[in-house]
């Protein structure tokens, strides 16, 4: 099942992805990191809402 977390997250990644790839192409460093930061961030949230998952289906 998934939840709001594991959603969220993936949408993040996504973000942090197009972020990335355009601050690559532009040459824009500050636009390249933050995508960066996007996706770690994404990628926590994401991992966050497995455990949430994991921990429901476990009780």
């Amino acid at each position: 099942m998934v939840n709001k977390d594991q959603v969220a997250g993936v949408a993040k990644q996504v973000k942090g992805s197009v972020k990335k790839a355009a601050g690559k192409a532009t040459g824009n460093r500050r636009v390249e990191a933050e995508g960066s930061v996007d996706k770690i961030a994404g990628k926590l949230q994401k991992a966050y809402g497995d455990v949430k998952d994991k921990v429901k289906k476990a009780l």
